[in-house]
């Protein structure tokens, strides 16, 4: 797959899909009870958010033409990053998508 075969259309209907196959019955409690496993701590996000969310992306993207596995993963969050670079929409879409698996992060600021 290639960015030529894979439009912008193509990605903000695969971003909107995994977002609502995240947000479906079957998967929010398992995701937001990760989540709260997790806290606000990235290691435990990656070891226990992050393997759930790749497995709803990966389930979403085969129907789009991807290689199952890891392989198709990368692949899909490469043309999704290169295709972001022009389309507003989609930078959001997949801004949205990631907050799922990257916990907030705070940046402390010195008072004056």
């Amino acid at each position: 797959m290639s960015t030529s075969e894979f439009t912008v259309e193509r990605a903000k209907a695969a971003l909107n899909d995994v977002f609502e196959a995240i947000n479906s019955q079957e998967n929010l409690p398992k995701v937001e009870e990760a989540k709260e496993n997790a806290g606000n701590d990235m290691l435990k996000t990656m070891q226990f958010v992050f393997p759930i969310i790749t497995q709803i992306q990966m389930d979403i993207i085969q129907k789009y033409g991807f290689a199952e596995g890891r392989e198709g993963v990368v692949q899909f969050a490469q043309i999704i990053r290169t295709l972001e670079k022009d389309d507003q929409e989609l930078a959001l879409l997949h801004t949205k998508v990631r907050s799922y698996f990257i916990p907030p992060i705070t940046i402390p600021t010195e008072e004056d």
